[in-house]
């Protein structure tokens, strides 16, 4: 039996692994290699590695998690998970059957992307979610923005540090709200209204915005929030406990990373409703292994 079953491999699940093998505790990692930003050309912001590839980041990773003899990685997905604190049971798809005493879920999320032509091609390169990782590269040049809801107006004043130089589609959200609309105009941020029919790209980050109303419009690059999901449904069979964001649902952890079932542990992406990133997503899943580790001592 495994102290710990990882269930994830991406930077979360690969930093408790981590501090796991370092205590000398026995480490199971299943990943099925699809981590969210494997559309990314290159990951920024995280110390030491900026302006990487994502996966060639995790390789390494994965590399140096080698010379820790009780650390496992499995190149599998978790089809299903009984059990309770101390007899944990993870089934996997190649049929074989796992314990452990403690587990850590850091599957992530997958974004959704809307029907649209040209937006999953561009996911990634000319289409962004987050400042933080993209907006050094393209600072002072003209962005647009996507209207998702409520939280989009928080984005245009977040975007005012990298760029004064913004397009707002309303993309068939007809009715902003007045006092939205009177804050973007006293910004000098245009509202192009009518239903996103088609991106097209342009190499790099630049692309064309075609609506069903009016004419095309051209930008540097293009920040849009699709609603997004659990990578898989693990947490819904064992019942824990969400918490809703303004794009989806994420796993309902305390301040030791622990979820609404003794025993099971939840870092990154899927338990991060506030801000996902390569470093919180590193920092929360040492967190998680840690406080695991801590939980089995005697």
């Amino acid at each position: 039996m495994d102290d710990v079953i990882i269930i994830g491999g991406s930077f979360a699940g690969l930093a408790g692994a981590l501090q796991l093998g370092r205590a000398r505790r026995k480490v199971t990692v299943l990943d099925t290699g699809l981590p969210r930003n494997r559309f990314a050309g290159h990951s920024h912001g995280l110390l030491g590695h900026d302006h990487k590839p994502p996966l060639d980041i995790l390789a390494e990773a994965r590399q140096q998690l080698a010379r820790y003899p009780t650390i496992r990685l499995v190149n599998a997905r978790a089809d299903s998970i009984s059990g309770t604190i101390d007899d944990f049971s993870v089934l996997t798809g190649d049929g074989e059957s796992l314990g452990a005493r403690r587990l850590i879920l850091s599957y992530g999320i997958v974004d959704q992307m809307p029907d649209v032509p040209g937006f999953a091609e561009g996911w990634g390169t000319s289409i962004v979610p987050c400042p933080y990782c993209d907006g050094f590269e393209v600072a002072g040049q003209h962005w647009g923005l996507v209207w998702s809801g409520p939280q989009s107006h928080n984005q245009v004043r977040l975007f005012h540090d990298w760029t004064d130089r913004l397009t707002l589609f309303a993309d068939g959200h007809d009715i902003l709200p007045p006092d939205i609309r009177a804050d973007l105009a006293r910004r000098n941020i245009p509202v192009v209204e009518g239903r996103i029919t088609e991106i097209a790209h342009h190499g790099g980050h630049s692309a064309t915005v075609k609506l069903d109303t009016g004419p095309d419009v051209a930008v540097d690059i293009l920040f849009a929030h699709p609603r997004n999901k659990p990578s898989a449904s693990l947490h819904e069979s064992l019942g824990l406990a969400t918490v809703d964001t303004p794009l989806g649902i994420a796993l309902k952890v305390d301040e030791r990373r622990e979820t609404s079932m003794p025993g099971i542990y939840a870092a990154g992406d899927l338990a991060n409703p506030l801000m996902p990133s390569v470093t919180t997503a590193s920092w929360q899943g040492a967190m998680a292994g840690i406080f695991a580790q801590q939980s089995m001592l005697v």
